[in-house]
């Protein structure tokens, strides 16, 4: 607990010390969920703790990328990622200060500050929670906190089928798409045609970033991942130059895991909305 402490910021430590820890009630807890999702989180026989914050302010390396030629942008790539896994660890380390068994509701976060183009925040936020009645083996990869940016309902839908979140994965892969030479584009006018090399080159980017994000999820023993989401940007750099991020939550079968999917009885949901 004294190295974790010793690695956060002191009025984060302080802030943490007038929350909730595991199987006391002293304090209060605060979350970043909604009052439907609490209900839920308390339903699935979990508490919430506080809200927990990680941040990560990195300076992006330069690299430059051939005018006509696709390919990845391995410096970029890695800062982005690695200053993403600074963020998460920082709110891992106050989830477990708190002794809190895993972290809902995860948002990653990515901002540019405006003093320097060439400087981004990362912000990894969520609600720490832990079982009512200290009932073991929900932890995640290595006994730590389990994380995972599934909200408070399909929190609880997911144990309700067997399964436990283990860890959020990710993958990242930052990629220059190649111009397109003057000729090549002076007879595309007018024409209905496939731009082959822009097609390739996204293509190829989001599988690595996919590739690296299942990787993960074979480094932490799971069965698979849930939610998975693909997001793209460009973070103000040149043009050209784009970032694929893929993000989901990890997950693992318990033993009564098909007993319990079995018992399940889907129920039919009619919107009232227009």
């Amino acid at each position: 607990m004294t190295d974790t402490a010793e690695q956060l910021a002191p009025h984060a430590v302080e802030r943490l010390k007038g929350l909730r820890s595991q199987g006391s009630h002293e304090g209060i807890f605060t979350s970043d969920l909604s009052v439907n999702e609490f209900v839920m989180v308390r339903k699935a026989n979990f508490e919430p703790l506080g809200l927990v914050v990680g941040s990560c302010i990195y300076h992006m390396g330069i690299q430059y990328g051939n005018w006509n030629q696709n390919m990845e942008m391995d410096v970029l790539s890695q800062a982005m990622y690695q200053a993403r896994e600074l963020a998460m660890s920082r709110m891992e380390q106050e989830a477990i200060l708190l002794q809190a068994d895993g972290i809902v509701g995860v948002r990653l976060e990515v901002k540019r500050m405006e003093w320097d183009q060439d400087i981004l925040e990362f912000m990894a936020i969520g609600t720490a929670i832990a079982h009512r009645s200290g009932a073991s083996g929900f932890k995640g990869v290595g006994g730590k906190p389990f994380t995972s940016d599934l909200s408070g309902q399909d929190f609880w839908m997911l144990l309700q089928a067997g399964y436990r979140p283990m860890e959020m994965v990710m993958g990242s892969c930052v990629y220059h798409v190649a111009h397109q030479g003057f000729l090549k584009s002076m007879g595309n006018v007018g024409r209905n045609t496939e731009m082959e090399q822009f097609t390739q080159a996204m293509y190829d980017a989001r599988e690595l970033a996919m590739e690296r994000m299942q990787h993960e999820a074979q480094e932490a023993q799971a069965d698979g991942i849930t939610g998975v989401q693909l997001h793209e940007g460009n973070h103000n750099w040149k043009p050209h130059i784009i970032e694929f991020f893929a993000v989901g939550t990890a997950v693992k079968a318990m033993e009564n895991a098909d007993a319990l999917v079995d018992a399940l009885s889907p129920q039919l949901v009619i919107p009232v909305n227009d």
